[in-house]
Parts: C-alpha cells; structure tokens; sequence
C-alpha cells in the first residue's frame, strides 16, 4: 500500500475531456426524458379510453 494522499491517486481530466463527459450526460438525461415522455403518452393514450367508459 503507498503512502500517497488520495487527491495524488487520482486521474486528471483534460478541460476537453470534462466537457466531452458534460456533452454526453446531458445527452444521457435527455434522452431518458423523451423516454419519460413516451412512456407517459403511451400509458394515457391506452388508458385515456377506459377512463371514459369507451374500454
């Protein structure tokens, strides 16, 4: 085991590198919106009919 502090254990990011990642999680965050989005169409569209009697 070495005598190193964590903060020299770690891996340093290039600023291209860190917005590299915040490009792709607000894509990942985006895309599980419109996954939200669609599901929760999807459920009213196929519950909208028996809510008014028409199922």
């Amino acid at each position: 085991m070495s005598n190193m502090s964590m903060s020299e254990d770690r891996i340093q990011l290039t600023e291209e590198q860190k917005r590299s990642r915040r490009r792709r999680s607000v894509a990942i965050g985006l895309i599980l919106a419109a996954l939200v989005v669609v599901f929760y169409a999807i459920t009213i569209i196929r519950i909208g009919p028996n809510l008014t009697g028409g199922g």
